[in-house]
């Protein structure tokens, strides 16, 4: 398990702001938010790249103070930055920077590289950005980590091999005792594949929790406006009206009554980002 208590970070102009969650182990954990959000930061205090300025991060209850070595061993990492040698051959990159993790395992590294249609003697420098991203996720998993972290690779990945690569987190987490965190803005897959979210806007955490609770904790409601203003107004998160009536982002309570006419339903995550981020333009009428 990860556990942030209280951590806080300035970072510029940007802060981290006293952020306390949890993520268990045999989860694929989607990071979502808008640009800016903040996911980018929280992943690099969960890898340890940044220091907290007050709070700590815990790794199966160890602290990056005392045990930063053997923490760093646990996790599979793909990042936008680019980690490998442009010069070496991707297996030669494998070998050299696998030296360094305990659990490496050349030969599945290679055998990732050919399903992922990678050509292991390949030079790093001469791959598309893509193919980088396939290479690092081989690498990650050729690594035998606990720990997945992933910083938006699904954008790149043409998609044919989306679905492998969402076909092998599911397989990664498989016996329960391994976890993927996922930031990404293809929040349509995180619906489908995801089981826990962290939401986070402009350095807070919105909501950090099983994503079947989070479905049940909102409505996207579709009507007429004057039945939807019917409803308590403190529950009415933001409204919208469109060509062809109004649609409300709801807080859900299992004492809600909704009038028959309107249409309920349980939002996607991007219905969810997209109504949250719009509930402060919301006037009175």
């Amino acid at each position: 398990m990860i556990t942030l208590n209280g951590v806080s970070k300035k970072l510029g102009k940007f802060n981290i702001k006293d952020i306390s969650i949890e993520i268990p182990d045999g989860y694929i954990c989607g990071l979502a938010g808008q640009n800016g959000a903040g996911k980018t930061s929280l992943m690099h205090m969960i890898l340890g790249l940044y220091k907290p300025d007050a709070g700590e991060v815990l790794v199966d209850g160890k602290s990056y103070s005392e045990n930063e070595e053997e923490i760093r061993k646990l996790f599979g990492i793909v990042l936008a930055e680019e980690l490998f040698e442009p010069g070496y051959s991707l297996v030669h990159n494998g070998v050299t920077y696998g030296s360094f993790y305990s659990g490496f395992d050349k030969a599945k590294y290679t055998r990732l590289l050919k399903e992922f249609e990678l050509i292991p003697q390949e030079k790093y420098m001469r791959l598309s950005k893509g193919q980088k991203l396939k290479c690092q996720f081989a690498f990650a998993l050729a690594c035998n980590p606990k720990y997945l972290v992933l910083d938006e690779p699904a954008a790149s990945f043409d998609p044919n091999f989306r679905k492998q690569f969402y076909d092998k987190l599911k397989e990664f987490i498989g016996n329960g005792d391994k976890s993927v965190i996922l930031a990404t803005h293809m929040t349509e897959e995180l619906d489908v594949i995801g089981d826990y979210l962290i939401y986070m806007e402009d350095g807070n955490v919105v909501y950090s929790g099983d994503i079947e609770a989070f479905r049940d904790k909102y409505r996207i409601v579709s009507g007429e406006k004057y039945k939807i203003k019917l409803m308590k107004a403190g529950d009415i998160i933001n409204i919208e009206e469109g060509a062809y009536g109004c649609k409300a982002l709801i807080r859900h309570r299992t004492s809600c009554i909704y009038d028959k006419e309107l249409q309920v339903t349980c939002p996607s995550i991007s219905e969810f980002m997209y109504h949250y981020s719009k509930r402060n333009e919301r006037n009175g009428d």
